[in-house]
């Protein structure tokens, strides 16, 4: 792998090693290096895409897809598994730390350490519709 290349692209075209799951034309998965729980995997698209708004929408959906397949996998694999966690970070805010579009897909039990922190408190309903006329005007704008 070249300096400041992307990971992810190095190990679809097999420059970087991997321990791979599932491969297709348009998807391939495989173990995260630093796994929340043991069966954690790695959904990406091989064309490169830094974020989900460079992705490709059909690209997209094969990851859902495969991420799905994945999940039921993981249920069935005898690995420990009372639940499944499907999340993908987009832009460093949201903790995105390889900037590759990437599902994590990964097993949950009781007590395996894994939280997200939040400020959960219900909101009153004009906030919530305020916020819904926001997106659906975002929604309506036209994409470049």
């Amino acid at each position: 792998m070249r300096d400041g290349e992307c990971v992810f692209c190095a190990i679809v075209r097999g420059e970087a090693e991997s321990s791979v799951v599932y491969d297709d034309a348009d998807v391939l998965a495989f173990m995260d290096l630093r796994p929340v729980t043991p069966g954690h995997l790695l959904v990406v698209p091989k064309t490169h895409a830094a974020g989900l708004e460079d992705l490709d929408v059909a690209d997209g959906q094969q990851v859902w897809a495969v991420g799905h397949q994945l999940a039921r996998a993981l249920r069935r694999s005898g690995l420990r598994c009372d639940g499944i966690n499907l999340f993908l970070a987009d832009g460093a805010a949201a903790f995105q730390e390889v900037f590759h579009a990437h599902l994590h897909v990964f097993p949950r039990f009781v007590g395996d350490g894994f939280r997200i922190a939040a400020d959960w408190r219900e909101r009153t309903r004009s906030e919530l519709d305020e916020t819904a006329a926001v997106l659906r005007k975002a929604l309506a704008a036209p994409t470049s």
